[in-house]
């Protein structure tokens, strides 16, 4: 078991989170949510050893293998497949030389509780580095079909997600730590790694922004709070946490209501007490008649005011401790999102792209994707799917005129102003600011960080160059950039993979409200049910259109794991 106690980490005076306490048993998943910058991926940088908290314990058992997936792929390029996977599981010829002289020393030190536990393990290494169980996990994540000379480098990027997975389920860890692993995996493999997840006994703590995926995973969520920099447990999935949060969120409005109301009638009181009392005063003031009876009235009604005008003063005092105290119910405040909103797309044709006999890929080699007769229409919503590799971030590129065609034709309508959002976000210029990417379009710097911060980009941050900013800012950055840009068709390849969950809603209703044409590769399948008007999936080398998603295929990792 992985245990976290009172946890607290800030990050340049800021608090990420404090007074953090939970566990993860073995076999519980655990769905880790948040906004972006709210320090989830710190929190698992912490439990897997790479950075140390501020104050608060990580108690484990000795010995217990943690297996961490960070969110960007972290090996060298150069490097072959085959050469990383040697490099994760170890070479069986120099592990059972150690293995022999770890014997050795056993055999002069019976019964060293060190050396035991060190031969234990050296023997489930051995055993994890053989060729056949690689090569299940290798098939098993439908990475059979990659050439193993081939530089990772080249991989797209769904297979250096799947790359990543198999290297750390070849490390045969008992504690799962998945900074966002859904990212551009297609939806065979998502739907794989559901079902991997499930059947798994590894404890799992699992961050994503994958609504439907921590649906079908986790049974338990927790939530780290922005505004109060708190951790708060929920049981069940995520549409269970969504449900409570708004059970939470409307029984606060109504204890707020209340409370506003009773402060109000406490004011009125108020108000009345000391309206009372300045009337008695006046009145006495205004007796100036000098006789005993008068004076003596006088007297009582300066003291029947005096009295008022304390306890007027005591309800104002109760009311300022009420207040400034804990107890008091504060108004709901929602996460800061982003807000796109798309300006009213220059008027395009009906056919706005047309492919006629198109076949995409790199010149010299076979084509991706061939014979493909389709077109985008005017206001069409299409989300594209397909295996990853299969080509279709090619097909963009081409539409893009990134690519040349190896055949046939792209005809662009008269009046088509296209822009694009890559994988990768190539088109950020990695030396350039935030600012300096978005300052010519407006007239001064004020406005452009105006614009800016409608994207959650303020402060330094707008000052930092693209390259330090964090995946999420990045990807950001660039839809701000295809807002401000003015366009009437889009080709978004997968745009919402680095957005939490609530920007992910806010691109949602954006592009609904976007009255040009979209064609974008994603694999959220939420997102899909709830944006595409029709289905482009890919079946080998065609493209098949469709009003919904086909399941029927098997998926190309239905061998198992080891």
């Amino acid at each position: 078991m992985l245990a976290v106690s009172h946890l607290t980490k800030t990050f340049n005076l800021q608090t990420l989170f404090r007074d953090s306490t939970f566990s993860i048993n073995p076999t519980e998943r655990v769905g880790l949510i948040g906004p972006n910058g709210s320090g989830k991926t710190t929190l698992l940088r912490i439990l897997a050893g790479l950075e140390e908290a501020d104050s608060g314990q990580v108690l484990k058992p000795a010995g217990l293998r943690i297996g961490y997936l960070a969110q960007g792929f972290e090996l060298p390029e150069d490097l072959t497949v085959a050469q990383v996977v040697k490099k994760t599981v170890g070479d069986v010829d120099a592990l059972t030389a150690e293995l022999v002289a770890l014997a050795q020393r056993l055999s002069d030190q019976p019964g060293h509780a060190g050396l035991a536990n060190q031969y234990d393990d050296l023997l489930r290494r051995m055993q994890n580095a053989e060729p056949e169980r690689a090569a299940r996990i290798i098939a098993g994540l439908g990475l059979n079909d990659v050439p193993e000379h081939l530089p990772v480098g080249r991989l797209s990027g769904g297979q250096k997600t799947r790359l990543s997975l198999a290297l750390l389920l070849l490390d045969d860890p008992e504690i799962l730590l998945l900074d966002e692993p859904t990212n551009h995996l297609d939806i065979e493999m998502l739907e794989w790694l559901e079902d991997w997840l499930k059947g798994t006994r590894n404890g799992a703590l699992i961050v994503s922004h994958d609504r439907m995926f921590l649906d079908r995973t986790v049974t338990r969520i927790l939530e780290l709070d922005p505004l109060s920099h708190e951790l708060r447990g929920y049981a069940g999935n995520y549409s269970a946490y969504v449900q409570a949060k708004e059970n939470e969120t409307d029984a606060q409005w109504s204890a707020y209501k209340d409370q506003e109301a009773e402060i109000r009638r406490m004011k009125a009181d108020i108000a009345r007490a000391k309206e009372q009392a300045a009337h008695t005063e006046r009145k006495a003031s205004a007796n100036h008649t000098g006789s005993p009876e008068n004076k003596m009235g006088k007297d009582h009604q300066k003291r029947l005011a005096k009295k008022v005008a304390q306890k007027a003063k005591s309800r104002e005092k109760r009311l300022d401790r009420f207040v400034e105290s804990a107890e008091k119910v504060e108004k709901p405040k929602g996460p800061r999102t982003i807000r796109v909103e798309f300006e009213k797309a220059p008027h395009l044709g009906r056919s706005v792209i047309q492919m006629e006999r198109l076949s995409v890929g790199f010149p010299g080699c076979a084509p991706l994707l061939e014979d493909i007769y389709l077109q985008i229409r005017a206001a069409q919503r299409i989300a594209f799917t397909g295996p990853n590799g299969c080509g279709k971030t090619t097909l963009l590129r081409t539409l893009a005129g990134e690519l040349p065609p190896l055949a046939g034709q792209v005809v662009l309508g008269s009046s088509v102003r296209l822009r694009w959002m890559s994988q990768d976000l190539h088109s950020l210029r990695s030396e350039k600011s935030a600012l300096d990417h978005v300052w010519e379009y407006f007239p001064n710097q004020t406005e452009a960080r105006r614009f800016l911060g409608y994207y959650l980009l303020t402060g330094d941050e707008v000052l930092k160059p693209a390259v330090q900013l964090s995946y999420g800012q990045r990807a950001r950055l660039m839809l701000a950039l295809l807002v401000v840009s003015g366009c009437n068709v889009l080709l978004l390849d997968e745009p919402i993979n680095h957005l939490d969950i609530s920007s992910r809603t806010q691109f949602e209703q954006a592009l609904n409200a976007f009255s040009g044409a979209i064609l974008m590769v994603v694999h959220d399948r939420y997102f899909i049910d709830r944006f595409a008007q029709q289905v482009w999936q890919v079946k080998g080398k065609r493209i098949i259109a469709a009003g919904n998603i086909d399941r029927s295929l098997p998926c190309p990792a239905e061998t198992g794991m080891a």
